[in-house]
């Protein structure tokens, strides 16, 4: 049964009228802009200032930082020295541009500089002793790590020992006990810097402003790439970066960057933070989870145009092969969660399933079964290795935590994990998790919040709202595109797109115009929400589609939900004992049906008889309407005062009259020659007979045999009919049973005949005209 993904909440706070004239006066601002920035805390003037048009004075002052007067100092005696440097990072898109800005930067300075990006299958995460060894080994004597180093503790004393300085570049949480670095560089150390938030990369242009003793605008575009990808704080400092980064990537000469925006076909000036945050930075994610993301590096700071486009094409086909093997992954999965309905926490183990993928494939089965749920696959020394992702109000890191002793590594936060253990453990970690997830009151089947700003209506969807909107751009994490709650008339040209029809794209239509939306992920649900066309509220975003040279606005889709009662049209000519297996309340108009089917019923639902029904004084969940009604009245009275939250329709019907239809006047004048001929016969013995010799169907000769008693030309005695000598003279359309045959057509017409659009509409009358 099709339901919300979210629990919707809409802010209903108010908002001071005094503070939405200041702001709104002050900066020219629409009423909309004024409101959204109070809503989000900004009031003051200054501040405001800032967050609309930040400046140079916006980015911090780089030597606030902690180590920043060592780092810079060792790295300038390493460039005077000609030490050979490498920037160690990571292979994740932070890691990726933060890599690239210092060793850029290095560069351009004169340094002998190199860069190690670990292997994300053979290195794992951060600093390696193996890796670090090797580097060493091969010439290095200053190890400078960016987006990783405060928990490598182990490879910094050894690379000491080798004697090789580090120093660490890093934003990630601090441990208990920080490593033995040269220097550590690091918001959260520094007490006089303001802002904490800042992403690896944002961390390495701190470096390279310091080393530069400016603010080396060119790195912009990779610092705003970093930013928006590690999904930090938009606001402050790093809100100024990537409004500046995004100025710079429009004008951008940076051949890689160019190339891969082409790939992605997109134009320079249609870049912005979504676009880096669903095609950009995703891409530069693939190079890392499918293999080496090395190529990363060179991708982002060749300077020739040939390298750069045979790079970014490598880029982009790496990133449609991590999608399929995302789609494929998860298939999969969702075969072995669904044999595990029962179990609070999913642990899914597959084989040979591509390790770069499996956080994705977690948070795609976490979404779906909106359970904490870990992605597990075989590895080569016999462990299983993967990723996990929980739900709001479950600590998954604390659930793992003491489990400790069960695994070979982990790390992570409450909402994400990565793990490894042993597969003969498997057993044992599964039953710890269902007692810790048990112990911390894990409640299943509870959906997140999603935060609604306002309540429209698709006419409201206009150039002015869109404008009013971007005035808070960009967007992120601290401050979210502002969401709406649309109910419109109806939904139309709902259909399926994608690959793998994985997506959906309709219209929502007012009053006065229709507006597309796009719901990615939706695909599966396709037929569900055909039957709720005209009984749907959407939750989304806006955004503006740009093709061939028209604008459109659409509505980028968050959640969809019924509007109110929900009526599924499942009208069916077959009953089987699935259809009865659901917990709800079967209505029958037929007592026969109704005992001939109880048996089939489930424990927990329940069989009623429209004759002994009271849809006055109670309410149901979920009512199932089996049969056909004796006659339109009856299911005009449930329609109209059952309180019910959903309501099903099979209206089932044994013999189908349609099929059938009226016998036609010809028919019956064959019938009475017939009987002029043979006045006598017997009806249970000859009606096939005699159908085959008149070209009747027996069904349709019956009841003509029917009509022709009720009127009285014939009359029917143990089984016989007997023409009657000079019957009266009647009309065919007197009889009763023709009435009420005419009567059970257009009844089957309009219940069963009709469109799907034509019965909710029939049916919502019926509701609509109760209410009025």
């Amino acid at each position: 049964m099709f339901s919300a993904k979210f629990d919707w909440n809409l802010d209903t706070n108010p908002v001071d009228a005094e503070q939405v004239t200041e702001l709104s006066n002050t900066f020219g601002l629409p009423k909309l802009a004024a409101e959204l920035l109070i809503k989000r805390g900004h009031t003051d003037v200054d501040e405001v200032q800032h967050f609309l048009h930040p400046d140079e004075s916006d980015l911090l002052d780089p030597w606030l930082l902690h180590d920043m007067d060592t780092t810079v100092e060792r790295l300038q005696t390493a460039i005077a020295n000609d030490e050979q440097i490498t920037v160690y990072g990571d292979y994740d898109a932070d890691g990726l541009t933060s890599t690239a800005i210092l060793y850029e930067t290095l560069l351009e300075m004169g340094a002998q500089v190199n860069y190690y990006i670990p292997n994300r299958f053979i290195d794992g995460y951060g600093p390696n002793v193996a890796a670090f060894e090797k580097l060493i080994d091969a010439g290095t004597s200053l190890i400078v790590t960016v987006d990783n180093g405060v928990a490598g503790t182990a490879a910094i004393t050894r690379a000491h020992e080798l004697g090789c300085a580090v120093l660490v570049t890093d934003h990630h949480e601090l441990p208990d006990e920080l490593p033995p670095a040269d220097a550590i560089v690091h918001a959260e150390l520094s007490p006089d810097y303001p802002f904490k938030q800042l992403s690896g990369a944002g961390i390495a242009f701190k470096v390279a402003t310091a080393l530069m003793d400016e603010i080396p605008q060119e790195k912009l575009d990779l610092a705003a790439i970093g930013t928006i990808a590690d999904l930090v704080s938009l606001t402050g400092e790093n809100r100024a970066l990537v409004q500046f980064g995004l100025n710079v990537i429009h004008l951008t000469e940076r051949p890689g960057l160019k190339a891969l925006i082409k790939q992605a076909k997109l134009k320079l000036p249609q870049v912005d933070e979504e676009k880096i945050g669903f095609q950009i930075a995703p891409a530069l994610n693939s190079i890392g989870r499918m293999g080496s993301a090395a190529p990363g590096i060179e991708l982002l700071t060749t300077d020739d145009d040939q390298v750069a486009t045979k790079l970014a094409k490598q880029t982009m086909q790496t990133n449609e092969e991590r999608k399929q093997l995302v789609t494929t992954i998860t298939k999969q999965a969702e075969q072995l969660a669904e044999a595990q309905t029962e179990q609070p926490v999913l642990v899914l183990v597959g084989t040979d399933w591509h390790e770069g993928v499996l956080g994705i494939v977690a948070s795609r089965i976490r979404e779906q079964f909106q359970k904490p749920t870990l992605v597990l696959t075989n590895t080569k020394t016999g462990s299983l290795k993967g990723s996990g992702r929980s739900v709001p109000g479950f600590d998954l890191f604390q659930a793992l935590n003491p489990e400790r002793d069960l695994l070979e590594a982990f790390g992570g936060h409450a909402m994400a994990v990565g793990l490894t253990l042993q597969s003969d453990k498997l057993a044992a970690f599964k039953d710890q998790l269902a007692t810790t997830a048990h112990q911390q009151g894990l409640q299943l089947g509870k959906r997140a919040e999603l935060m609604i700003d306002y309540e429209i209506s698709p006419d409201e969807i206009t150039p002015t709202l869109f404008d009013s909107l971007q005035l808070l751009s960009p967007f992120g994490v601290d401050n979210p595109k502002p969401e709406f709650a649309l109910r419109p008339k109806s939904v139309t040209g709902l259909f399926a797109i994608g690959a793998g029809k994985e997506h959906l794209k309709f219209d929502l239509v007012g009053k006065q115009q229709k507006v597309g939306a796009i719901a990615f992920g939706w695909g599966p649900d396709l037929g569900e929400l055909r039957n709720l066309a005209d009984n749907l509220k959407v939750a989304g975003t806006i955004g503006k589609n740009e093709f061939r040279g028209q604008t459109h606005f659409q509505v980028m889709v968050d959640d969809l939900a019924p509007a109110g009662q929900v009526i599924e049209d499942r009208r069916t000519a077959k009953l089987v004992e699935q259809m009865f297996q659901p917990t709800a309340t079967y209505l029958f108009f037929d007592p026969k049906r109704r005992e001939q089917l109880a048996p089939h019923l489930n424990a927990q639902s329940e069989s009623l008889l429209f004759a002994e029904a009271d849809f006055q004084h109670r309410q149901f969940q979920h009512l199932v309407i089996v049969d056909f009604p004796a006659q339109l009245e009856d299911l005009q009275t449930v329609m109209q005062h059952a309180q019910a939250a959903v309501i099903t329709l099979y209206l089932y019907k044994k013999r189908r009259l349609q099929a059938e239809g009226m016998p036609s006047r010809e028919q019956y004048a064959k019938l009475f020659k017939f009987l002029a001929k043979q006045p006598t016969f017997a009806v249970r013995n000859q009606l096939v007979k005699l159908g085959q010799q008149l070209h009747i169907e027996p069904r349709a000769l019956g009841f003509m045999v029917q009509v022709f008693s009720e009127l009285g030309f014939v009359t029917i005695q143990d089984g016989i009919v007997h023409k009657v000598a000079n019957p009266p003279h009647q009309e065919l359309t007197s009889a009763t049973c023709y009435q009420q045959r005419e009567t059970d057509l257009q009844m089957e017409k309009q219940l069963l005949g009709s469109s799907h659009q034509q019965l909710m509409q029939w049916l919502r009358s019926l509701r609509t005209h109760d209410e009025d």
